[in-house]
């Protein structure tokens, strides 16, 4: 094992869509549960850049070494030292997959984002929660393609000499508008970062169009995940400069009929 890092195996529950990267080509954020059930952030992670078989898909176990993050005062932050991500068991699908997340993640919910957020002042910035009442899904427009900056960025050469890879500019973003579970509790407005959300645009685009797509989007996200028979959490990080809350993903088991 390298000096100063330590070997971690963890439950991988969101990744977010990759972003292009001064020092790293582009970066993606990862969260997910230790097997002693403490949230952590694998970052920064060049995913498609990994080998195949290093790949790690949302609910599978890995095994990396890992080191507190610099220059990142948030709790759960660490750096992975990237060519020691092992896949050591991939995602069990169906009701034993709901059944494994459950376990593990819902002894850990919080009461609701406004809890979370008076956490902050201690740097824990990970944190799932159910939402009272999702009031609406919507998106709005972005830029169509990179800046100048970021342009440069991913053009640049490798050191090692690996051949870039295109990244697309997502031209939408997407977000939620939902009250949590306090009493005083006025409304919020939280942007989506998951890779799936924007995945689903990519894949469905040539299918749909862009109109219809936005719309099955918005059916899947709202009315499937949210649906009435889904038992749905948020799970959020915080923005490292700005300390925001995000959405990273979503947490949908069926709900469990007694």
């Amino acid at each position: 094992m390298t000096w100063g890092y330590e070997k971690k195996k963890i439950l991988i529950l969101v990744k977010t869509y990759p972003n292009p990267s001064k020092n790293y080509l582009e970066t993606v954020c990862t969260a997910g549960v230790t097997e002693t059930g403490e949230w952590i952030r694998l970052y920064p992670v060049s995913y498609r850049y990994l080998e195949n078989d290093q790949q790690y898909p949302k609910y599978s176990w890995v095994e990396v070494e890992v080191i507190k993050a610099s220059g990142d005062n948030r709790i759960e932050s660490y750096k992975p030292r990237m060519e020691s991500i092992k896949v050591i068991r991939a995602p069990l699908g169906g009701k034993q997959q709901w059944d494994e997340a459950r376990s593990i993640l819902l002894p850990k919910a919080n009461k609701s984002l406004c809890e979370l957020m008076q956490l902050r002042d201690q740097n824990i910035s990970l944190g799932i929660f159910k939402p009272l009442k999702i009031t609406e899904f919507y998106w709005k427009k972005e830029a169509s393609d990179w800046t100048e900056e970021e342009k440069q960025i991913l053009i640049q050469q490798d050191l090692f000499g690996i051949e870039m890879k295109p990244l697309e500019k997502m031209p939408y973003s997407f977000h939620y508008r939902y009250r949590c579970d306090d009493e005083n509790c006025s409304g919020h407005d939280m942007t989506i970062i998951d890779w799936e959300i924007q995945q689903a645009y990519r894949s469905w685009l040539p299918i749909y169009g862009e109109d219809e797509v936005l719309h099955k989007i918005k059916e899947k996200w709202l009315n499937t995940l949210c649906g009435p028979d889904r038992d749905t959490y948020f799970i959020v990080g915080t923005h490292h400069v700005f300390k925001t809350f995000i959405i990273l993903g979503v947490f949908w088991p069926p709900t469990i009929c007694n």
